[in-house]
């Protein structure tokens, strides 16, 4: 108790502001476990960079820790970029103390005598991205907790190339953050070193993303498609009608009631695409509109989701499995019909999505690479093959990245390109729904289920380390009546092979994370959120479909082999 309690007096000093101690004060007269909860850990960065509950102490995101993270950064920058002209870019979304926090960054930054550039309103998440290359900068960073309840905010960090920091900088970059006092920020910042940006940057994204999504598709076929888009009171509300409009697609209704940017998302139980809930008021008036697609993105505009009319002319949710494989499918598609696919194209994704993302790549004849978590580690892949194209990727979690403009998830672009299939496939009397089954049966239908079990606090984290812990002493025999035949074990960077016990390295950076496949090519995956308070439990089963109509058939056998294997483990 006392490492902690020691930790919040360091808070009662004239380093921090009144208020900060009268909130500190109170906590400790209070005897509230929120003092532990506040002060046991330094709030660490994770596969999104750091996320958090706003409130005082070490574990929380506020001006303090914000500034040391900014202190550190811009000593590093200094140290590796000794000889430019240091500048930054700062952009925040729609999230409670989101644009105070980021003029407090730029005011580190600018004490540091780094030029920062800021957004004057709201932006999404992929425009920061896009503007550290247009503008030339070393660093961006995005004020934001991207899906998370009302209560977090955030700070992801972007270098040079446009992508999120990933090693060897994030680690050198923690530890010039974790050699700081909170003494040592410089919160004097200059103003002739921050400057508000105009709107020309979002303009050059704009018409790039245009450029970069274009088939050419008939005026009329756009026409026809009829969309309903929510924001769910985040950020692409600036961006998307925008898009679609500069794009041709004039048949768009907007949900209302969302389209307002509030950091309490009043309309939603949680603002996460991921989440069936959060399109409900999409769906209703899509129904009501009788549109062909129902979209929705999360608060910072780097996730969507989408419904689509099914077989039965029903809206059906698609997972980010689906839209990941049916957008991968539309632009290898094109590019074959246009004779543009070479040797040095390839396509991304990550080891706890889909494997038809492998098996649909490589049956164009295209390279096929594969990351951990997280859009950094698509951009690093990118970064890193300089030689190679990329044409796009995608990971589960309802994230897509279409060409290298942006080093991020872009759910402006995505839509785009999913309005684009869509508007394509309907002129031809298909369907989004239709073409995904048409791939199913062509590559074989693998079905994809998402576990998250929330484990908040001390404790949590706690249940969290041993449940891994307990995985990988005491790993799976069989899972569903099925032997398992291998485990690859990413902390270890070990993969072996349970019948022959041979082994081999996995030549990707380590994480925590766990992945069991069996003889039968069903995979479960298991690792912490690196941005929530979870363990993820990703489950991928699969059989062979004949013909459409044995669709419903196979679908509901998929799903009752996914139900038996969440009994199996407990989840």
């Amino acid at each position: 108790m006392s490492n902690f309690l020691d930790k919040a007096k360091e808070w009662l000093t004239g380093t921090f502001d009144k208020t900060t101690n009268k909130n500190v004060q109170d906590l400790i007269d209070s005897k509230s476990e929120l003092l532990e909860e506040s002060f046991f850990q330094d709030l660490g960065f994770g596969t999104g960079g750091m996320r958090g509950i706003m409130g005082v102490g070490t574990n929380r995101i506020n001006k303090y820790t914000l500034g040391k993270n900014t202190q550190g950064i811009s000593n590093y920058m200094k140290s590796v970029f000794p000889d430019e002209k240091l500048k930054v870019v700062i952009a925040f979304d729609c999230r409670y103390n989101s644009k105070e926090f980021a003029y407090q960054v730029a005011d580190v930054f600018s004490a540091n005598g780094i030029q920062a550039y800021i957004f004057p309103e709201l932006r999404p998440t992929p425009i920061l991205s896009y503007s550290v290359r247009h503008l030339g900068c070393q660093c961006g960073i995005m004020l934001t907790a991207s899906h998370n309840p009302p209560e977090y905010n955030g700070y992801k960090v972007y270098w040079k190339d446009g992508g999120q920091l990933v090693p060897p900088q994030d680690l050198e970059i923690i530890s010039e953050i974790n050699a700081l006092n909170f003494s040592d920020i410089n919160f004097d910042s200059q103003s002739d070193l921050i400057e508000v940006l105009n709107d020309s940057v979002e303009k050059a994204y704009l018409k790039k993303a245009v450029e970069n999504v274009n088939f050419n598709l008939p005026a009329e076929s756009k026409k026809n498609l009829n969309i309903t888009f929510t924001s769910l009171h985040g950020t692409s509300i600036t961006t998307v009608p925008q898009l679609l409009e500069k794009a041709g697609y004039s048949n768009l209704n907007l949900v209302s009631s969302q389209s307002e940017p509030d950091p309490e998302f009043p309309t939603v139980k949680s603002p996460n695409p991921e989440e069936p809930e959060a399109l409900e008021l999409a769906i209703k008036l899509a129904n009501e509109k009788q549109s062909d697609l129902a979209i929705g993105t999360d608060p910072d505009g780097d996730r969507l989701g989408i419904a689509v009319r099914n077989r039965k002319g029903e809206l059906a949710l698609l997972n980010g499995n689906q839209t990941m494989v049916l957008m991968t499918w539309y632009l290898l598609e094109k590019m074959k019909e246009s004779h543009s696919l070479k040797e040095s194209h390839f396509i991304a994704s990550t080891i706890v999505s889909t494997p038809l993302m492998r098996v649909l790549t490589e049956a164009y004849g295209v390279k096929y690479m594969e990351s951990l978590t997280g859009f950094k580690w698509i951009a690093k892949l990118i970064q890193d093959n300089p030689t190679l194209d990329y044409i796009g990727g995608g990971e589960e979690s309802f994230g897509y990245m279409v060409g290298d403009f942006v080093r991020d998830k872009d759910a402006n672009t995505a839509i785009l390109l999913v309005c684009e299939m869509a508007a394509e496939l309907k002129s031809k009397g298909s369907s989004v729904y239709e073409q995904l089954i048409d791939i199913y049966i062509e590559h074989g239908f693998f079905k994809e289920h998402l576990v998250s079990l929330v484990k908040r606090g001390m404790e949590g984290a706690q249940e969290i380390k041993a449940k891994m812990i307990e995985l990988r002493n005491n790993p799976p025999k069989e899972i569903d009546g099925e032997e398992v035949a291998l485990i690859e074990d990413y902390q270890t960077s070990i993969a072996k092979n349970i019948q022959s016990h041979e082994t081999h390295n996995i030549n990707l950076p380590k994480s925590n994370v766990l992945i069991y496949y069996t003889e039968n090519g069903t995979k479960v995956a298991a690792r912490p959120s690196g941005t929530e308070p979870k363990i993820k439990f990703y489950i991928s089963v699969n059989s062979t479909l004949k013909t459409k109509s044995d669709f419903e058939e196979i679908d509901s056998e998929l799903s009752s082999k996914i139900e038996r294997i969440k009994a199996d483990l407990g989840i």
